[in-house]
């Protein structure tokens, strides 16, 4: 399985995301959220917000 978005409601009905890794590890969680939406525009704000990985210099 790829790397995906898991959307649901936590413990306190608020909604949140993980983003999990292609072999199923949690790698990032959102905050919780008012509703299940909100969690869901929280996932395409980190699609959106993903930046290449660049390689740090040496001071």
């Amino acid at each position: 399985m790829s790397a995906h978005f898991q959307v649901d409601e936590d413990k306190a009905h608020q909604g949140r995301f993980r983003l999990k890794a292609g072999n199923g590890e949690i790698v990032a969680v959102g905050e919780s959220c008012p509703t299940k939406a909100n969690a869901e525009r929280g996932c395409e704000a980190v699609k959106c917000a993903a930046a290449d990985i660049v390689e740090a210099k040496a001071a």
